[in-house]
């Protein structure tokens, strides 16, 4: 395993919360999210980390926030580039000796509420989405009009919110269901809050050669105010794809972690822990489309 690939943080704050990627500690009022290389694949986590992974996730979420705070706030700080900005959120007694990885994949965010929501949207018809609409010519449970290809543009993007689960599979929600999880105002602000960042999202990326086909957001309340929390438009939490290699009717090559996916598959593994070491080339190969990503969507090398 290279040097530069981060599996795990050790730092001498609280922990507040240890994701499948990102590992997460308390400030008092404020939280450090520190984006590592950890992938996970069919929910389980992988023996090896993804080079760079972490910083693409961490810089290409603070890009996102910063082009669509004018639509909804977000719970960014600061990215700390350098890790010595780190005083500025801990009292003296607490200050350390912070690590070098901490530059670059790692934020410092407000503590909200989370909404328990994953706020979906579906641009195209492609994943799960495709196998329910070939089933039963639905998405989410929502009626759509007949003759769709995979991967072909829907008429017009679709909200389709699902549970968010500790463990395995997120599940389907009506509006309704959110409404009663959240609240109704706040259940149709999410929906138009989700549907319009998305749209913007999709012009700016489409502008620059890339198709962002569905993704998912998480929102927080800070106070009575609804703002955007977590991650966003990454490779993680988007299908994204390039509109040169794009075709109706088929599966699309993407900008994620595709030949992990590709590689397990075809490995026999029956998607029980543990999970398989990947040989060095699929690890290239994904870290390289996690880079790529990045510099085609922001217009800046990592």
């Amino acid at each position: 395993m290279s040097d530069d690939v981060l599996l795990n943080t050790d730092l001498p704050l609280p922990s507040f919360v240890k994701g499948k990627v990102r590992d997460t500690y308390d400030l008092g009022n404020l939280l450090l999210i520190v984006a590592t290389d950890r992938i996970s694949a069919f929910d389980v986590i992988l023996p090896c980390g993804i080079p760079n992974k972490g910083r693409v996730l961490n810089q290409l979420s603070a890009f996102w926030f910063d082009q669509t705070r004018d639509l909804l706030p977000n719970h960014l700080v600061e990215v700390l580039d350098d890790v010595n900005r780190l005083d500025a959120y801990l009292p003296q007694e607490k200050r350390f000796n912070y690590p070098a990885y901490l530059a670059g994949r790692s934020m410092v965010v407000k503590k909200v509420k989370r909404l328990p929501v994953e706020c979906v949207v579906r641009g195209y018809l492609s994943g799960s989405a495709w196998e329910e609409y070939k089933q039963s010519g639905t998405i989410s449970g929502l009626p759509v009009e007949k003759g769709l290809k995979q991967s072909q543009e829907l008429p017009q993007p679709l909200f389709t919110p699902t549970t968010k689960a500790e463990s395995g599979h997120d599940e389907p929600l009506s509006m309704e269901e959110v409404g009663k999880l959240v609240g109704k105002a706040i259940a149709e602000e999410i929906e138009q809050k989700s549907l319009a960042i998305y749209s913007y999202a999709q012009g700016y990326a489409l502008a620059r050669g890339i198709i962002i086909a569905d993704t998912k957001f998480e929102f927080g309340v800070e106070g009575d105010k609804l703002i955007i929390i977590d991650e966003m438009l990454t490779p993680d939490s988007s299908r994204i794809w390039e509109t040169e290699l794009y075709k109706v009717g088929q599966s699309q090559p993407s900008y994620d972690k595709q030949p992990v996916r590709d590689w397990l598959a075809e490995s026999g593994w029956d998607k029980e822990p543990p999970a398989p070491m990947l040989p060095a080339e699929v690890i290239d190969a994904t870290s390289r489309r996690y880079q790529k990503a990045y510099e085609r969507l922001t217009g800046k090398r990592l």
